[in-house]
C-alpha cells in the first residue's frame, strides 16, 4: 500500500504522507514520495497542498532503516538523492502550501519547509532533532531555517535538537499562519484552492525572483526580473486583468493560468 498518495481537487494538487500514525520516512515513502513529485510535475496543476494523515505530521526518519550501518559512500549517494528530491519539490511551477498538524520533526520539517508556505495546526509541535543521534539536518533543514528566521535562531533550532510549538515557529518567520486545529484541513485547502485561481505564471516569475534573491541577493533578483516578467505582458492573465481592473476596479479579475 502506497505510504505518500497524490490526488487532484479541481486545479490543486494534494499530495498526502498516508503512513499514520508518525508518517516516518523511510526507504518506501521516499520511493512514493518521488513517485509523486513526478506526478506533480506531469499533471497540470496551479497549486499543491502538502497534508499528512493521522494525528502528526511526520516524526522524521526511520532511523534504523534510513541511517544504520551505512557506510559514508552509501550516505552520500541517499543524501544526494534526498536533497535532489527536496529541491524538485521546492522548484515546482506553482505555489505550494504545507499544512502541518501533530508531530512535524527533521525531515517532516524539512518537506515542510521545501513548500513556499506552511500553515500549521495550534497544537502542532516542530523540530530539527538530528542531533539527538550525532547528525545534522540532512534535507536542508538548517539552511532553510536560517533563510526564514536568520543564522542566529537556526544555530539554536539544530544545535540544541529541542522541540518548539507552532507559536513560535510563527513568530519567527518560520511558518506563514497557525490556525485552530480543528479548521486546518478546511482552511488549508482553501488557501490552495485560492492560489490556483491566481495568475499562475506571475505566481512562477515570483518564486523565481525570490529564488534568484535567496541565492544571490537583491541585485541579482533585479537583473532577472527583465527576464522573467516581460513574458507575463503576453500572457492571457495579465491581459485580462488589466482590462478588469480599468472596467470593473481592483479584485475582480478571473485568472485562467495562462
Amino acid at each position: 500500500m502506497a505510504k505518500v498518495r497524490f490526488e487532484r481537487d479541481g486545479e490543486v494538487g494534494i499530495v498526502t504522507l498516508a503512513d499514520p500514525p508518525l508518517n516516518l520516512i523511510g526507504p518506501e515513502l521516499v520511493d512514493d514520495l518521488e513517485k509523486r513529485i513526478e506526478e506533480a510535475e506531469s499533471t497540470p496543476l496551479r497549486a499543491l497542498l502538502l497534508r499528512a494523515e493521522g494525528e502528526n505530521f511526520s516524526a522524521g526518519a526511520n532511523v534504523g532503516a534510513m541511517f544504520q550501518n551505512r557506510s559514508a559512500q552509501e550516505a552520500h549517494a541517499l543524501l544526494t538523492r534526498i536533497a535532489g528530491l527536496l529541491r524538485r519539490f521546492e522548484q515546482l511551477p506553482f505555489p505550494t502550501l504545507a499544512a502541518v498538524q501533530g508531530l512535524c520533526l527533521a525531515g517532516g520539517l524539512e518537506m515542510v519547509l521545501a513548500c513556499d508556505l506552511a500553515w500549521a495546526a495550534d497544537s502542532a509541535q516542530f523540530g530539527l532533532v538530528e542531533a539527538v543521534i550525532g547528525a545534522i539536518p540532512f534535507g536542508g533543514g538548517a539552511q532553510r531555517v536560517a533563510e526564514r528566521a536568520g543564522p542566529a535562531r537556526a544555530r539554536e533550532i539544530v544545535m540544541g535538537g529541542g522541540m518548539y510549538d507552532a507559536a513560535s515557529f510563527e513568530r519567527w518567520n518560520i511558518l506563514n499562519r497557525v490556525v485552530p486545529a480543528a479548521e486546518l484541513a478546511a482552511a488549508s485547502l482553501r488557501y490552495a484552492q485560492r492560489l490556483a485561481a491566481g495568475p499562475t505564471q506571475a505566481h512562477a516569475a515570483t518564486k523565481r525572483v525570490l529564488r534568484e534573491y535567496l541565492d544571490h541577493g537583491t541585485q541579482a533578483a533585479d537583473r532577472l526580473i527583465p527576464a522573467v516578467a516581460a513574458p507575463l505582458f503576453e500572457t492571457e492573465d495579465m491581459q485580462s486583468g488589466i482590462a478588469s481592473l480599468l472596467k470593473d476596479g481592483p479584485g475582480k479579475a478571473r485568472f485562467s493560468g495562462r
